[in-house]
């Protein structure tokens, strides 16, 4: 089986959860005998140097990468604006892009196409003119669903905006719907959601899985810190560590003088990298996120918007680490709140959840082992690999 991958960045480095959950997915159908080839954008805002991929990158047979300019600029956002469009997918329109497409469709023959992500919805026609494979669409997340909640959250100038942009956005994400042959929801929330909002084609619930073997954890003997890493340029990102700052650590400083807290995350913006001090670090990016997340004992993951399965809350379950989120970061995941993870929704709840697993070590170690044998159970990566693949046949009648 054949398989062209479109994506909307390079997926590699594999530091934020679009990346990982593209590699694995790829990992896992390559191990059932898919042959892949990827057709990426490398966008000025996440470029990557194709030198630099390690010698082990091997699940791609062939990898395309086009350079695309998607810089936000006041004037794109203003013409987006005017025309009725929504910037955030008119930013992934790039005909030095379409032309890859059409080359590689018109060159060679593929069973099926996934594409990564509603941001590439507007290349379906091309592929349909071009192509007779089915085509898959791999939502991430409820990406209109996402936006709205950041915009309840902004301030007003912010939130306007956001709103009129969102509004478009959901008319094209909920419009493309049944026009895909098959979406992968990386959630069963998402999924029954988009057979809400009209889904009427096959859907497939395939989280984005791990190899767990790979997550070797370290132990400890008592938490003295508490890490937080993520994509620092994503949003609910960047609101879940301001609130965890403003409404959190505060208290928490007060009662342990001693604790440290530290955030490491790609892109992470120049305001935010001026938020150090009082026990605060802010590193920026790492270069090892395993090994970030293993030096702490606490992992925190305040996320209060966004959708789908959050790749990192995953990597420190899969580290055996005391995971401290909300019900937003559970989604998709079936943890059991005070078995598997500490859940909350309330600052003080939060606080709360934290001082449990600083006075009481034995809380933090069993959450940890807790959640590392659910990861080995229900995030196996070769085993939802084959489900996928096996769906992927019967679109091609094999």
């Amino acid at each position: 089986m054949r398989i062209l991958v479109l994506t909307k960045k390079f997926p590699y480095p594999l530091k934020e959860g679009e990346p990982i959950a593209i590699t694995n997915l790829c990992r896992s159908l390559k191990a059932w005998g898919a042959q892949l080839t990827l057709l990426a954008m490398n966008t000025s805002k996440h470029y990557f140097d194709l030198s630099k991929l390690p010698a082990g990158y091997d699940h791609f047979e062939k990898i395309h990468a086009v350079d695309v300019d998607n810089r936000i600029s006041a004037g794109g956002a203003l013409l987006s604006l005017l025309k009725g469009q929504p910037y955030i997918l008119s930013r992934f329109q790039n005909e030095d892009f379409r032309q890859a497409l059409e080359k590689l469709l018109t060159e060679e023959k593929f069973d099926i196409v996934q594409i990564e992500t509603p941001y590439l919805a507007a290349y379906v026609p091309l592929i349909r003119r071009l192509s007779s494979a089915p085509i898959v669409m791999r939502a991430h997340n409820v990406e209109h669903e996402i936006w709205e909640r950041v915009a309840r959250s902004s301030s007003l100038p912010k939130k306007l905006y956001l709103r009129n942009q969102n509004k478009h956005l959901r008319r094209v994400e909920v419009g493309m719907l049944n026009e895909y042959d098959l979406l992968l929801a990386i959630t069963a929330d998402d999924l029954n959601r988009f057979r809400e909002l009209g889904l009427k084609k096959a859907g497939l619930v395939a989280p984005a899985g791990l190899v767990v073997s790979e997550y070797q954890p370290k132990p400890f003997d008592k938490a003295t810190s508490i890490g937080f890493i993520g994509a620092l340029d994503w949003m609910p990102n960047q609101q879940g560590v301001i609130w965890f700052l403003e409404k959190v650590w505060p208290e928490l400083r007060k009662n342990h003088p001693g604790l440290i807290f530290e955030i490491a995350g790609k892109n992470t913006p120049d305001w935010l990298m001026k938020k150090g001090g009082d026990g605060v670090k802010v590193l920026g990016e790492v270069p090892d996120a395993k090994e970030f997340i293993n030096r702490h004992a606490l992992f925190v993951a305040p996320l209060f918007s966004g959708s789908g399965i959050k790749i990192k809350i995953l990597e420190g379950m899969a580290l055996q680490r005391a995971v401290l989120t909300t019900p937003i970061g559970l989604e998709g995941i079936p943890a059991q709140n005070g078995v598997h993870v500490l859940s909350a929704e309330s600052a003080r709840e939060f606080v709360l959840n934290v001082e449990l697993c600083l006075n009481q070590p034995d809380v933090a170690t069993s959450l940890g082992q807790a959640a590392r044998q659910l990861m080995e159970r229900e995030f196996d990566l070769y085993a939802i690999g084959r489900r996928v693949f096996a769906e992927y046949e019967r679109l091609c009648g094999t």
